[in-house]
């Protein structure tokens, strides 16, 4: 932890490294080489500097003293907001603190008398003492009775670390691999998160008495000759007290200098900070809301603040799930502090997370831009430039992060992934060691490294990883993995002697889909179940298979969303994809946050991205919750029924029976776009595109929907997927990925061998058994291929003489 002091210190010793007309102020010259010197890494154009000067000189002009430029309090509030790190640019120009008072003095005088010498050994002894915030004149301690409280309770505090270290019972956790949050636990963007997480004992005896010493601290404050001071008392405890990471005793005293000043911002904000610490993400949205609140009401004296306020509140929401509206939240500090680069890196993050790569792609850039040495950011970048393809560029980037800090574990663990999906598997094996140097429990990294030693050929190898995975955890992954290595294992020499296959995948053969013929109407058509594969899959990411369709009927009854037109100037029910995730998260509010935001983010790149096809912001909630419907759980008949009052509740058609054809048609069309691209859409607006005044009732819906060729009649092929999606049977395996089959078993009746609903989706079939064509019969359980099998021995018998 840096010293008292030490952060302005190093701001004074930057600022007059390039005052050198020593007027007491930076001119855009002075600025220029400031901006240039700590970016050395950066060529930067003419046009670029004019334009950060441009913006400093507008952002902080307050702090512009004429012809003299920005002043010292200027530049410092510069690192307040988040416009640079100190840290970075201090080390970057090479300079060192010099706490020798007597040989320096203030920038606004070079004199001083004795009086105030005697002043300056005081605070040297106070920067000595504790953290840097102190002293900051913003959200500093103003009184000097409350320097004793804050002496007295660091005091307190290391009695109680060195008691707990003694007994074994105090943990430091290193967390400098992970990436960092972005979190800011000052009003000044600068700070960053403790690279070391404290654990304390709280059940202890020891504790306890440091609760009750702490009780009597409080009571000191509380005794204060005015209510500022005792404000000022207790925002001092509370900062020493989250400097130690005792975040629950931390936040009794943020939430009293609330009682005290219920409009302050700090208060509000640090005990959003609190609870976000103890993984209380609603409670701290609601504080970081109180603290937005209060900000916006103080107008220009808590402005500067409102960047940090806006990306806390973003991050808590991210707690929640809640990504999109995150996004919202550091867009708005990205557009207040332009230079706020963890704002950017945090946006891009977001965006990401949701699946809108390009935009993630632009944010994380400008993040880099102005932070180069910024490992998560180029972390985050590589990951947005694998999921749009570019992966050479990817695995660069994820170079670069490794390269700032070699152990980075969330990048070393993504470019296994990335080497993985190219197929690079040794490479892979070498980064998941890498992985487990830094993290040796990490199961996820050692299973694997075990599936890239498989790609690679070294079974034995595998098999070892396969065994140190078990030891970390039991998870029926890992009891798969190895079943399916068995499995491997068992048609080696046979894969060997057909095409020498032996990455992971038995040897196959992909035959057309005119070739697979079905052996009664009960088999599944292959490119159905294909198709019916993929939407039973989106069901289970997003889990609206487990929303009661009947809960979009009740939203549509209870809230209440204004009109607003579109371009074409018809009137919708539309609302922002924040808003939508809301509703979403109502409809969803059984998913941990983690679950849920992986939901939004498929449900945005399958679904919202077609219904906001010009990027507007804007969803049709009409139209959403009629898309949604066919894929919710609840009988066909109520799913059909929900779609078509749906529909009914859009503007155009509210208040009858009936829904114009139109509308009907262009729901389908979405529908079909969404769920069965490649069942082809165009073709049905140039044949079914009517776009008369007509009207359609339920029951003229009901043959629209169920169309086979031009409807959504794989519904029905769906509905056998979630019936009996999880039916095992028994020991049997797929011939072609020798997986357990679980589901359908599709049955080749002249030789015998069975697929999986995936490989006979896929057109697979085992290259030894090449036939003109394959006749497959399906059984949704190995009870009905015992009947089967029965009902031919009978048979057999009958005919036997």
């Amino acid at each position: 932890m840096a010293t008292r002091g030490s952060r302005s210190e190093k701001v004074k010793r930057i600022f007059q490294q390039f005052d050198t007309n020593r007027d007491g102020g930076l001119n855009r010259e002075e600025m220029s080489a400031l901006v240039v010197a700590v970016n050395p890494r950066v060529k930067f154009s003419d046009e670029q500097i004019n334009a950060i000067l441009d913006e400093v000189f507008r952002t902080y002009g307050e702090f512009i003293d004429g012809e003299k430029g920005l002043t010292y309090d200027g530049l410092l509030r510069t690192y307040d907001d988040g416009a640079g790190d100190v840290d970075r640019d201090f080390d970057a120009l090479g300079l060192e603190l010099n706490f020798d008072e007597n040989k320096g003095a203030s920038i606004g005088s070079e004199a001083s008398s004795s009086f105030i010498v005697d002043e300056r050994v005081t605070e040297s002894q106070k920067k000595q003492r504790t953290a840097a915030w102190a002293l900051s004149p913003h959200h500093g301690i103003v009184f000097d009775d409350t320097w004793k409280l804050v002496d007295d309770l660091e005091i307190l505090v290391k009695r109680l670390k060195a008691k707990q270290a003694k007994e074994g019972k105090f943990k430091n956790d290193n967390f400098d691999a992970y990436s960092d949050a972005g979190w800011s636990r000052e009003l000044g963007a600068s700070a960053e998160l403790s690279e070391k997480r404290v654990y304390w004992e709280e059940s202890g005896a020891d504790y306890a008495v440091f609760v009750k010493e702490l009780g009597a601290l409080r009571s000191r404050a509380d005794g204060a000759r005015s209510r500022e001071e005792a404000f000022d008392g207790h925002m001092a405890i509370g900062r020493v007290l989250y400097e130690h990471q005792l975040f629950k005793e931390a936040l009794i005293s943020f939430k009293r200098s609330c009682e005290l000043q219920p409009m302050d911002v700090r208060p509000h904000f640090r005990s959003g900070n609190c609870l976000y610490a103890l993984g209380k993400y609603k409670e701290a949205k609601e504080e970081f809301l109180l603290a937005l609140e209060s900000a916006e009401a103080g107008g220009n004296q808590w402005g500067y603040l409102l960047p940090q306020i806006y990306v806390n509140l973003g991050i808590a929401l991210e707690g929640e799930g809640m990504v999109l509206s995150a996004c919202e939240y550091y867009r708005e500090a990205a557009i207040l502090c332009p230079t706020h680069f963890r704002a950017l890196k945090l946006l891009g993050s977001a965006l990401f997370g949701v699946g809108e790569y390009r935009a993630a792609v632009k944010a994380l850039e400008e993040a880099i831009f102005i932070k180069p040495d910024y490992a998560d950011a180029h972390c985050d970048l590589a990951s947005a430039l694998h999921a749009m393809g570019e992966d050479e560029r990817a695995i660069e980037v994820f170079q670069k992060a490794i390269d700032l800090k070699p152990g980075h574990v969330d990048a070393l663990y993504n470019l296994g992934g990335l080497y993985m999906d190219l197929g690079r598997f040794q490479r892979a094996s070498e980064m998941y060691t890498r992985v487990l140097a830094v993290w040796p429990n990490h199961w996820r990294a050692q299973l694997n490294k075990a599936v890239s030693l498989l790609g690679a050929g070294e079974t034995e190898e595998a098999k070892k990883a396969l065994k140190e995975a078990l030891k970390m955890t039991n998870r029926v992954e890992l009891h798969d993995s190895i079943y399916h290595l068995k499995q491997l294992q068992k048609k080696k020499k046979k894969v060997k002697r057909t095409n020498g296959g032996h990455n992971g995948e038995g040897a196959f053969v992909v035959v057309e889909p005119s070739k697979f013929k079905m052996l009664s109407a009960k088999t599944t058509l292959r490119q159905d179940l294909g198709s019916a594969l993929q939407i039973r899959a989106f069901q289970r990411i997003t889990r609206l298979s487990r929303c009661e369709v009947d809960l979009l009927k009740k939203e549509m009854s209870e809230t209440d969303v204004p009109l607003s037109y579109s371009g074409s100037g018809g009137p919708q029910k539309s609302v922002r994809k924040p808003n939508l995730e809301e509703i979403l998260r109502r409809l969803l509010n059984f998913l941990k946050p983690e679950t849920f935001q992986g939901a939004v983010k498929a449900i945005n790149e399958k679904i919202l991205s077609v219904l906001d096809e010009t990027g507007s912001g804007r969803v049709d909630l009409g139209m959403f919750y009629a898309v949604l419907a066919p894929i919710c759980n609840g009988s066909p008949d109520k799913r059909k029924r929900v779609a078509f009052d749906a529909l009914l509740w859009r503007p155009v058609n509210e208040g009858g029976s009936q829904i114009r054809k139109v509308d009907a048609v262009q729901y389908i069309k979405l529908l079909r776009a969404i769920y069965v691209p490649s069942h082809g859409v165009s073709e049905m607006l140039e044949v079914h595109g009517e776009t008369d005044s007509s009207v359609v009732s339920f029951s003229e819906f009901l043959v629209m929907f169920d169309d086979p060729d031009w409807g959504f009649g794989i519904m029905s092929t769906l509905l056998k997927l979630e019936s009996g999606d999880r039916n095992r049977h028994g020991r049997q395996v797929c011939s072609v990925c020798r997986y357990p089959i679980i589901g359908s078993r599709f049955k080749e009746v002249k030789s015998h061998f069975s697929l999986c609903n995936q490989c006979y989706s896929e057109g697979k079939v085992p290259p030894s058994f090449k036939q003109d064509e394959y006749k497959f019969k399906e059984y949704g359980s190995e009870t009905e291929a015992m009947k089967d099998k029965c009902m031919c021995f009978n048979l057999q018998s009958h005919k036997a003489p």
